[in-house]
């Protein structure tokens, strides 16, 4: 039985996982994700030598936040890792004697949903957004990833929502990251708290009467109950959510498309005014077929599942 190792490298945490050719995590293994990138490193190697003192392994796929290279082995820049032409890939290799691939974060958790998730159904494309503090994405046409000439295509968080709009941590203005993210729906609930503090009463007593304090949580937990000022902050991500998912309709026309992310565990909160978005924008295409928007299925082992599943395949 082939048997690979991904590794997802996330903000606060390493975890690593042995994965078999169907997709199942046979052990794992995890470590917190210290600030300072060299000792990340060792903290890589140590899971990457944990799960493979146990098990006989092929490869090692490793997922990371940022902008990967288009021979999946230099991080060219990370944001919340302070990479910059970072060679994870050779680093890794010559510590762990295993072959290494590596590729962007939301590569890999959409390869994850293509082969074993909520799109495994589908035989040739996909389209993914991963809707968490940001917006990540990933894109699969023809059974494969797209990449880009450079590796890092599918940046879905920059496309533009609104010229001239909220400033994005990209460098430009109006990214659709701005106003469908996790970050955007605490902004709108936090705004409209601002504008009308006794409709936003129930929501701002969670936060100490003071709305900077308000938190996505909150938010979520707030619309789940049936506030008002909750319920319209998902109805405005959800709306900006289902303008990009109609773009990427109308770019690619993928078999289906997948929300994951942490913000999606508040379901039909955002799916519901997503897809009415969606089907508006898309109304002049008529009773031309459109993809089925779903939620994402593999949960928090999407990431290293996907990772191992591409070394398996590099």
């Amino acid at each position: 039985m082939s048997l690979t190792i991904g590794v997802d490298i996330g903000g606060t945490k390493v975890l690593g996982g042995v994965v078999d050719k169907d997709g199942t995590v046979i052990a794992t293994a995890r470590r917190d994700t210290p600030a300072d990138t060299k000792v990340l490193l060792d903290r890589i190697v140590e899971v990457i030598t944990e799960l493979s003192a146990s098990h006989d392994v092929d490869a090692v796929g490793i997922g990371a936040a940022g902008w990967i290279d288009s021979d999946r082995s230099t991080v060219l820049y990370a944001p919340n890792l302070a990479w910059r032409e970072e060679p994870l890939r050779d680093e890794v290799q010559s510590r762990t004697k295993v072959p290494v691939v590596v590729e962007n974060d939301a590569n890999v958790a959409a390869w994850a949903e293509f082969r074993f998730g909520a799109a495994k159904d589908a035989s040739d494309s996909m389209v993914m957004f991963t809707i968490g503090t940001g917006i990540g994405g990933g894109i699969v046409l023809g059974g494969q990833i797209v990449r880009g000439a450079h590796g890092i295509a599918a940046e879905l968080g920059h496309v533009l929502a609104v010229p001239d709009g909220h400033p994005c941590g990209c460098g430009a203005r109006g990214c659709v990251e701005q106003y469908a993210s996790g970050n955007a729906l605490t902004r709108f609930a936090r705004e409209a708290a601002v504008a009308d503090p006794k409709r936003a009463a129930n929501l701002l007593s969670e936060a100490g009467g003071d709305p900077a304090k308000l938190t996505g949580p909150m938010v979520t937990d707030a619309a789940k109950a049936g506030d008002p000022v909750g319920l319209d902050a998902f109805d405005q991500a959800g709306f900006w959510l289902g303008q990009a998912l109609a773009d990427m309709v109308q770019v690619f026309d993928p078999q289906i498309l997948v929300v994951g992310g942490g913000v999606i565990e508040a379901g039909d909160l955002l799916l519901a005014p997503a897809r009415a978005a969606c089907c508006e924008r898309l109304a002049a295409r008529g009773k031309f077929p459109s993809a089925e928007i779903v939620a994402a299925s593999m949960g928090n082992t999407a990431g290293l599942v996907g990772a191992a599943d591409l070394a398996r395949i590099r």
